[in-house]
């Protein structure tokens, strides 16, 4: 392809910092998608687990995902990026390789009209956020010297084995034909399955806060949530890896979507508990954020309101009711219900997208010669092709399965091997006090009735350097 002056714009000739195979306004938009996913971590959930939880736990909580964050992407343009979308080194995993030389960062990326930099910032973001997640399983007991080891070890030898294998072009499922638009499969029932089995390894909260574990700041956690829902439009709307109408409807369908669960979960909740809760509305926001998130862009909207209305429902079932009928699902302290929320939202979402995937809108978001393999199993029955779509729905199925067993395999090795280096599980006496036995800091400066709590480790001051407090009486005296 060559350009001349009077074909284009002065402003859009390609030179040297914007080659001809690159698109100005695609990289544009997958740089802003790219940071409202990393948003929705930094600050969104750091906000909301820091305010979700106990007091105590709310500098910890923060962290935990803060840490994450970091030690993420440190890892990922070490090894992580190339051994998820890097050459080939067995069917399900990429070969290890740094991402930080010139020559490829600058160089076209393997899908998309975008550089190297650009697509290995947007996954990191997604490789991030997916720890996070798991963290929501483990607040409030965690050792974090132990999290600390866990991050890298995860990330390295489950994220990048799912990635590779979905989302990866010679990744073997994605040769199947799988399905997971923007993570359904990847990071949400990943980290929903990861999140459950981990805590199964790490145990349980101390008894008193299993009990009674009430938010510190619920306008707070709001605020999270809410970084957390509009950072979703990068997350579902960056996944096309262009500009183009894909993904002006993948982020109309996630935002209905999401509305409809919330409602539905808000509802469910006023029927049977007799008042509106804010919290399980938050939940069902989650839910329906998760379902939406396999299908965003290969589905029509009346399918993103029926999805809705089945995120809301299925998992404040499988919350409300199932949870304390089956023994193991009571058993393990999932402290953020990430099972639910995730493993079973993004299960649902998988497999409603192999039924509601509209065959037309999947060869405009796969742009593969082959596109009509993906086909939902209701246009399947309407076209007449009805083995075509039971056979989207089996890779569906056998992807959720892989998934299931990848993360349940990896993660339970993975804690089995830390606790031999150091505990899973703080001690009970740090069980009890939180976060100043962990870190030496406290969320709240102000303690009791406005007196000024004193950390006992990261003082600049010994209490005997404090003037003693003066009661109102006495300064009225004086």
């Amino acid at each position: 392809m060559s350009f001349n002056g009077s074909a284009l714009p002065e402003n859009l000739l390609p030179d040297d910092a914007s080659p001809e195979w690159m698109s100005k306004a695609d990289n544009a938009w997958q740089l802003t998608a790219a940071t409202l996913v990393g948003l929705q971590s930094v600050p969104g959930l750091v906000i909301l687990y820091g305010s979700i939880v106990k007091k105590k736990w709310a500098v910890n909580s923060a962290f935990m995902a803060l840490y994450a964050f970091a030690a993420v992407l440190v890892c990922w343009v070490g090894w992580g990026y190339q051994m998820s979308f890097g050459k080939k080194m067995i069917h399900f995993w990429g070969r290890p390789d740094v991402s930080l030389d010139e020559n490829f960062l600058l160089s076209r990326t393997f899908t998309g009209y975008l550089p190297n930099a650009t697509m290995v910032y947007f996954q990191f973001v997604f490789a991030a956020i997916t720890l996070i997640l798991i963290a929501g399983a483990l607040l409030g007991r965690m050792n974090f010297h132990a999290w600390m080891l866990f991050v890298p070890l995860w990330m390295t030898f489950s994220y990048t084995i799912g990635a590779y294998s979905i989302w990866c072009p010679e990744g073997w499922l994605a040769k199947l034909g799988i399905i997971d638009y923007s993570g359904g499969f990847v990071i949400h029932l990943s980290s929903g399955v990861a999140g459950f089995t981990a805590a199964y390894w790490v145990g349980p909260r101390a008894t008193k806060d299993r009990e009674r574990f009430p938010p510190n700041n619920i306008l707070l956690m709001l605020a999270g949530a809410g970084l957390l829902w509009m950072g979703w439009t990068g997350f579902n709307g960056g996944d096309p890896y262009n500009a183009g109408i894909d993904a002006s409807l993948a982020v109309l369908n996630t935002h209905v979507c999401t509305a409809t669960s919330l409602l539905t979960w808000l509802i469910l909740d006023i029927l049977f508990f007799g008042k509106p809760s804010v919290i399980g509305a938050t939940q069902g926001m989650i839910t329906g954020l998760v379902c939406i998130t396999p299908a965003a862009g290969v589905v029509q909207g009346w399918a993103a309101i029926l999805m809705g209305m089945m995120s809301g429902s299925i998992p404040w079932y499988t919350m409300m009711v199932l949870h304390k009928k089956i023994p193991m699902l009571k058993r393990v302290d999932d402290t953020m219900a990430v099972f639910h929320t995730h493993a079973v939202a993004g299960s649902l979402g998988g497999i409603l997208a192999g039924f509601f995937a509209n065959p037309k809108l999947n060869r405009i978001f796969y742009l593969v010669d082959d596109w009509e393999h993906y086909i939902g199993l209701a246009y399947g029955f309407q076209s007449n092709r009805a083995s075509a779509g039971f056979r989207q729905m089996g890779v569906q199925l056998l992807g959720i399965s892989f998934v299931i067993a990848l993360n349940t395999l990896t993660t339970s090795v993975i804690c089995v091997l830390i606790r031999i280096v150091v505990p899973l599980r703080l001690t009970d006496e740090e069980l009890q006090t939180g976060d100043d036995a962990i870190h030496g800091e406290e969320a709240y400066a102000l303690w009791g009735d406005g007196e000024k709590y004193e950390s006992r480790i990261n003082s600049a001051y010994g209490a005997e350097d404090f003037p003693p407090v003066v009661s109102k009486g006495e300064l009225e005296m004086a």
